[in-house]
């Protein structure tokens, strides 16, 4: 006899609950996973529109919300709609890809360590963005378009040269390592080929900022990320998690190993380039996203849904105290990243030395 009724969890060891559907389907979640997710995401919001209302021209949230729904005065209107609001949105996609990738990488290769910063990615969208700027001198456009081809080309390099009868996390690492570290000097090449005004530009993109976002910017980005995202984390999350137990494991529960790697692979790689493409390569965030979201959770796996809302949060959180943090002048957003992400890192490797990991 069939049971009609409607969907139940059930509560599993270690946290972990089950929904059952009528139709005999089981998603596994983790309850403090969903907690934190949530309210690295409310936070984001929050500090969205904190972020909004602040400036020259101050609103309250009240304010916010009314111009938001369409009931704001004109002045309103185009403060919020055309100046703030892509510049924010921007930060929160950003954030969000940049995150998202960082914790598909580091699930990949199992170390706490990978991301598009330390495996040559961002250096290749930097490329394909200097080379558009400097040899073709293109405009906006052309740099975006330049940053995506110089990631997608760098990450199928990296992927051919590590391929050995599949991929293996460590030998993905070194050869990414060494890319990166090729790639940077080719940028300083490109650099010096460059007029100053073209110099100047590149310099400030290369940092990371969000100065000057459009709807241009932020338009791209959520296309990709309408896309990968429900793949990303419908389609390969629970395959990445069999992952991260190993290649004999993974092939032991009937995951097609290297088919699920290349298709996470290619959505983070894509991830990382159009977020470079839309504020440039913002350092760190797709380093610590990912372990904050972990640290917040307590559960083994990629956490994907938390990191990417930690992600959107720590980049709109960067990006207004860039604007605020010294009066009369605004700083890169990549500057603040940059600056937090490092002291994270250092915290980082003296904890995992502590723990006799390294």
């Amino acid at each position: 006899m069939s049971d009609t009724r409607g969907p139940t969890a059930v509560l599993r060891p270690r946290g972990q609950a089950v929904l059952r559907t009528p139709g005999g389907l089981s998603l596994r979640f983790r309850p403090r996973a969903l907690a934190a997710g949530a309210g690295c995401a409310l936070l984001a919001l929050a500090l969205a529109v904190l972020s909004i209302g602040s400036g020259d021209y101050p609103l309250s949230p009240a304010q916010v919300f009314d111009t938001l729904a369409g009931n704001g005065l004109p002045a309103d209107e185009f403060i919020v709609g055309e100046v703030r609001l892509p510049r924010v949105v921007t930060a929160l996609l950003t954030g969000a890809a940049l995150a998202l990738a960082g914790a598909i990488f580091q699930a990949v290769v199992r170390n706490p360590l990978g991301s598009p910063d330390i495996l040559g990615f961002t250096q290749g969208a930097a490329t394909g963005a200097l080379a558009a700027v400097v040899l073709v001198g293109g405009g906006s456009l052309a740099l975006a378009g330049g940053a995506v081809a110089g990631g997608t080309v760098t990450g199928a390099l990296i992927y051919a040269l590590a391929w050995r009868h599949g991929v293996h996390g460590y030998r993905l690492v070194l050869i990414g390592v060494g890319v990166a570290a090729i790639l940077t000097g080719v940028n300083g090449y490109l650099l010096t080929r460059a007029q100053i005004t073209e110099a100047a530009r590149a310099v400030l993109w290369l940092t990371g900022s969000l100065d000057g976002s459009g709807w241009d910017n932020a338009l791209p980005l959520l296309a990709v990320m309408a896309v990968l995202v429900p793949v990303t984390l419908l389609a390969c999350g629970p395959a990445l998690r069999m992952l991260e137990m190993g290649d004999d494991a993974a092939y032991a529960l009937g995951v097609r190993v290297e088919r699920v790697r290349a298709a996470l692979l290619v959505s983070a790689v894509l991830l990382a380039s159009f977020a470079a493409a839309a504020a440039g390569p913002v350092a760190f965030v797709a380093l610590t996203a990912p372990q904050l979201a972990r640290r917040l959770t307590r559960a083994p796996g990629p956490n994907l849904l938390p990191s990417l809302c930690m992600g959107a949060a720590l980049l709109v959180t960067a990006d207004w105290l860039a604007q605020r943090a010294f009066t009369g002048h605004q700083l890169p957003v990549g500057v603040v990243t940059g600056v937090l992400g490092g002291g994270y890192l250092v915290w980082l490797l003296a904890t995992q030395r502590k723990a006799g990991r390294i």
